[in-house]
């Protein structure tokens, strides 16, 4: 008897093929420069026949993560892209029609992946100035809470927790049995980090990628901390060789190369540095207390300096409707600071333009 599973059958999901190659792309929260192009030469240098033809084995660059974070691999599971783990979370800890909590705007998938597996994702919504008081977090907690989702900080929002406030938060979730997670995407961008609950409590979760700072995108590398009991029923969900030996391979080298971290970091500020003034200069509103990414209120319509931004300047942004106080705005991804240059020149262009 053919089959199709309802959920999927009715799932609205949108594909992205377009061609961004010749692009700037300020439009993914990637990072726009990547790694050094000597450093990516180096690391490929002694990759052989045999390294591509075999199947990548796990545990030495497990070790090597588990050394970074100050823990051993018992709380760790490597995931194809945070996104991955993310997804294994939801189908284990989570039932059919369960309740799960989560701030939005915020990560897409947090809800695509509820509504593949037939949970009900209840919305926590900013307020009209773009803050997320834990009040409102709290007050949608109900015993039927399977599991909370928070981001640290959030995308596309950029707020953050203070650990008082995640303090009373977690204090909730314990008192009414519920599984926390805590994805960290753009852990380094801001380094405060929840990471030691994970590594000390059970039920709480922290999900992170290497994609971001670490500019792997391409790559597709992520990691699953938790409580070791936890974190095996995480792996359960994983297909054999679910990461890739290239993936690894640059994340060891990184890794152990403190220079390249701290230089992406550095660039990274730089960059921040730079756009952050030159808003100002500007006279631009504009929202993001952490992250590499930033809400733009323009002073023309947003679609239209999006779509001219890729025809005139070959650079990528994305709009957003409606987001509280700002309205209609851009989203840019941060990069360094001569990409931040060649936006800012261009924004200023083209606002004149469309705002007149």
């Amino acid at each position: 008897m053919y089959y199709l599973d309802q959920n999927i059958q009715e799932l609205h999901r949108i594909f992205d093929q377009n061609e961004r190659k010749n692009y700037l792309r300020l439009d993914l929260n990637e990072n726009p420069g990547g790694l050094p192009e000597e450093f990516i030469k180096k690391v490929l240098d002694d990759v052989d026949p045999q390294f591509v033809s075999q199947y990548p084995e796990t545990l030495h660059f497990t070790e090597i993560l588990a050394k970074h974070l100050d823990t051993d691999i018992q709380h760790l599971c490597l995931v194809n892209g945070s996104s991955e783990g993310i997804r294994y979370i939801i189908q284990a800890f989570t039932s059919v029609n369960g309740r799960i909590v989560g701030v939005v705007p915020s990560y897409f998938m947090f809800q695509i992946y509820a509504e593949m597996y037939g949970r009900n994702f209840v919305p926590v919504p900013y307020t009209k100035d773009l803050d997320m008081p834990i009040s409102h977090i709290l007050e949608h907690l109900t015993k039927e809470t399977e599991l909370l989702i928070l981001l640290n900080p959030n995308n596309p929002m950029g707020n953050i927790y203070s650990e008082e406030e995640f303090e009373k938060i977690l204090e909730v979730c314990k008192e009414k049995e519920i599984t926390l997670l805590i994805d960290e995407a753009y852990h380094y961008f801001y380094p405060k980090t929840f990471i030691h609950y994970a590594l000390t409590e059970r039920r709480i979760f922290v999900t992170r990628t290497f994609s971001k700072l670490f500019s792997m995108a391409g790559c597709r590398l992520g990691y699953v901390v938790g409580h070791p009991e936890d974190v095996q029923y995480v792996q359960k969900y994983c297909t054999p060789h679910n990461t890739n030996a290239f993936a690894m391979k640059f994340a060891e080298e990184i890794l152990e190369s403190p220079d390249i971290l701290s230089n992406l970091i550095s660039k990274f500020k730089e960059g921040r540095g730079y756009l952050l003034q030159a808003l100002e200069e500007q006279n631009y509103l504009y929202q993001g207390e952490a992250g590499n990414f930033l809400f733009i209120k323009p002073k023309g319509d947003a679609k239209e300096i999006v779509q001219k931004m890729k025809e005139e300047f070959g650079i990528l942004i994305k709009s957003y409707p409606s987001i509280g106080k700002l309205g209609d705005c851009l989203r840019v991804t941060i990069g360094e600071k001569k990409y931040m240059e060649q936006f800012m020149e261009a924004l200023v262009k083209l606002d004149r333009n469309t705002s007149s």
